[in-house]
């Protein structure tokens, strides 16, 4: 038995984690450390949220709330949608904890008492507007290297480079759009330099890794190495542990890496063992697997083993099997951009072993690989339904029919030999994938003995074997039930709920993973009783590909929760009030609501506001929102949030709120209606349809979003708390939201 230590990159808790993130850095280390477990490894699994990322304090200025607020909510929601797709750490914590404060702090306050720090004043941009030094998300502009236009002030994500003040051309501040100034800040920095030659010649033993890795890195030492700023002048992250160094913080690329160590030590006390951290970072023997994108590379192969080489006394990485980037119509995922399909959603939709499969079959590892709804529904419906899912169940069932159990084998040593040479080769080739991180060949060796398995079903035709001899079709139906059980084991880091599934359905005792790998090899029993089979996998239809995606329309809104704080008349219309609105911060709202309420009536009230709308003047007032009301005839009346909700909080159907100011035109081109709670998952909105959302009481009437008119399924407004919008119990199926 060995140990494994596997590091997984830090999602920003800005937003819900997309498909880019679990293809690249979340569903490798799933598989890789299930399969570890299933040989009977011990393996250590840490990660969690990056919670004081300039991207963090983006959205929270945008939101009128606290950079802890967002990080916070976002750190709950993906860590509930990473355990939704059935993703196993040992500790997924988060960086906003006194015990990885105090772990930064001994990293830092160690390598500044070896040398391996020092302070210098360094140019830094600073908006002279704003009156305040710029972090880099801060800061936007075109790279120098590949004339990206959208390259942040640190690094360009088109093509990894990074930057120093000032090197960005036609920067300007996000917050206000001028052009910053370039002033002189003192910062500590790390001594970079100092490890050219000691990382040159670590670099050279790493025969295993990615030649595009290993690329990468070296041409970021052969270009030679600059010493980098660590600390930074904003007052949100880990405070610098000094005296006289109030107001600045440690940089988030030199805190966030020491996330895995810090994480580590807080899983060892959070098992009564607070030493045991040690087991998997100070014993040489112990690998260390570090997976993320691309985009990350330099940060794990220079950076973090610099910093681990000064410090001393810990591993350095094994192996940075980095992933490529999932892309969407050729542009990559990405929260930042708005261009995103975000996991909350797509468990509410799909099976999580469908979305595993597919990710897994279409993993971004050695290029960029594109995801479209179309491949989606193919590889799921015609591979993983087909092939796997196909043979899982004719076996299954016609097994159960006739006999109810598993046959006993009466048949000739050579035709067990066939089907076991064939397992063993198929296990063996895959455990080497595995091994070697090479996941896609992995699941390929997999559906390849799956389609074996459905070749050999077919050859050897139970159905007619089962009429004229008995005993030789029970012979053939255990070699059958031989590849199901070797398959399910197999297939367990891929898709463990299908694989315990079939698991239990062969009526196997003990857990699948405790049982482990040699299950592969071990012989069925004969008489061994057999569950009444089920289909384990289901076809899917996913969205159409000119439709993008069939809910987009709906993730281009922000829907917040607003309290009315100010209603009045407005003193140029008769027909409009004029209203001051906290959604988190305050904003002013000018409504058409005057003839179905009064200013006073609307005091205090709690409202839907689309807080993305583009702000225009109406008869000489600005309305920065509006308030969603349903219509029915001559009713009007205002959704209501539920009662437990804040000002402020998301209203989003667990999709990713939208990011970008809409027009109002575009708001007129979605379909959003008020419907009648029929039945778990059905609402009347004039006609039955399914929707995804909380469970509700029959006869409520929930908002509602539909793709298009004619559409079968839709999304329910609720709250990230799980709570639906209501509309007023007066309205009728199909009332419209406007």
């Amino acid at each position: 038995m060995a140990k494994v230590l596997v590091c997984v990159a830090w999602p920003y808790a800005n937003a819900a984690i997309h498909l880019g993130h679990v293809a690249g850095s979340l569903l490798p280390p799933d598989i890789f450390s299930k399969y570890h477990r299933l040989i009977g490894n011990e393996v250590l699994m840490v990660s969690g949220s990056d919670q004081h990322g300039t991207p963090i304090t983006v959205k929270a200025d945008k939101e009128g709330v606290t950079p802890e607020a967002i990080a916070d909510r976002y750190h709950e929601i993906n860590k509930k949608a990473i355990e939704g797709l059935d993703i196993e750490f040992s500790l997924f914590t988060k960086t906003h904890t006194p015990n990885h404060i105090e772990v930064v702090d001994d990293v830092f306050l160690t390598l500044k008492d070896k040398g391996y720090l020092y302070k210098k004043g360094t140019q830094q941009y600073y908006c002279p507007k704003c009156e305040k030094f710029l972090p880099d998300r801060y800061v936007e502009g075109i790279c120098p290297a590949c004339g990206n236009e959208k390259a942040r002030g640190d690094q360009c994500e088109k093509c990894g480079k990074t930057f120093e003040g000032g090197e960005l051309t036609s920067a300007v501040c996000l917050h206000c759009s001028t052009a910053p100034e370039m002033r002189e800040t003192e910062h500590y920095f790390l001594k970079l330099s100092a490890f050219h030659q000691p990382l040159i010649d670590w670099i050279s033993g790493k025969e295993n890794w990615k030649s595009s890795v290993k690329l990468f890195t070296r041409n970021w030492l052969e270009a030679g190495l600059q010493d980098r700023p660590i600390t930074r002048d904003m007052s949100w992250g880990v405070p610098v542990p000094l005296p006289g160094w109030e107001g600045k913080v440690i940089y988030v690329w030199f805190e966030a890496v020491i996330g895995y160590l810090s994480a580590s030590k807080e899983w060892a006390k959070k098992i009564g063992r607070p030493e045991e951290w040690k087991a998997y970072w100070q014993d040489p023997e112990v690998r260390s697997y570090y997976f993320l994108g691309k985009d990350n590379i330099p940060f794990h192969t220079i950076i973090w083993p610099a910093m681990l080489m000064g410090y001393g006394g810990l591993n350095l990485p094994y192996d940075v099997p980095a992933n490529e980037f999932l892309t969407f119509k050729g542009d990559k995922l990405s929260k930042s951009r708005g261009n995103s399909i975000d996991i909350p959603s797509m468990l509410q939709r799909f099976e999580v072993d469908a979305i595993r499969y597919y990710v897994a079959a279409n993993m971004p590892e050695n290029k960029d690989a594109d995801f479209s709804w179309s491949d989606f529904e193919t590889k799921v419906n015609n591979e993983l339904v087909a092939t796997l899912g196909n043979f899982y169940h004719r076996v299954l069932s016609f097994t159960y029919k006739h006999f109810g159990t598993v046959p006993e084998y009466k048949g000739s040593d050579d035709d067990r030999k066939e089907v076991f040479d064939a397992i063993e080769a198929a296990a063996k080739q895959v455990a080497s994938d595995l091994e070697a991180c090479e996941f896609k060949r992995a699941l390929k060796g997999i559906m390849d003995l799956a389609q074996y398995g459905n070749r050999y079903f077919d050859g050897v035709g139970p159905w007619a074997l089962i009429k004229k001899d008995r005993d030789a079709c029970g012979s053939a139906l255990n070699l059958n039930l031989e590849i199901v059980k070797a398959l399910a084991v197999m297939s367990y880091p891929f898709m463990p709920r299908s694989a315990k599934g079939a698991w239990k359905l062969l009526g196997q005792e003990g857990d699948l993973e405790a049982t482990g790998w040699k299950a592969i090899a071990a012989p069925l029993s004969g008489g061994q009783k057999l569950q009444e089979p089920k289909p384990l996998f289901s076809k899917i239809a996913a969205e159409k590909e000119d439709a993008g995606s069939a809910f987009s329309g709906f993730s281009a809104l922000n829907l917040k929760v607003g309290q009315i704080t100010e209603a009045g008349n407005h003193p140029n219309a008769d027909s409009l009030l004029l209203m001051q609105v906290d959604i988190g911060k305050k904003v002013q709202i000018v409504a058409g609501l005057k003839a179905y309420y009064s200013p006073d009536e609307l005091k205090g009230r709690k409202v839907v506001v689309v807080s993305n709308l583009k702000p225009a003047k109406l008869r000489g007032y600005e309305s920065q929102g509006m308030l969603l009301a349903a219509e029915a005839g001559e009713l009007v009346t205002l959704l209501s949030p539920p009662e437990d909700a804040a000002p402020g909080d998301a209203v989003n159907s667990g999709m990713v709120p939208g990011e970008k100011q809409i027009e109002f035109k575009d708001f007129q081109k979605l379909t959003l209606r008020v419907g009648t709670v029929v039945g778990k998952g059905k609402v009347d909105v004039g006609r039955e349809i399914r929707y995804t959302g909380p469970e509700v009481a029959e006869g409520t009437r929930i908002a509602v979003f539909l793709p298009s008119p004619e559409a079968s399924e839709g999304l329910a407004f609720f709250t990230e708390k799980g709570a639906p919008v209501v509309g007023d119990q007066r309205l009728p199926g199909g009332a419209t939201v406007r």
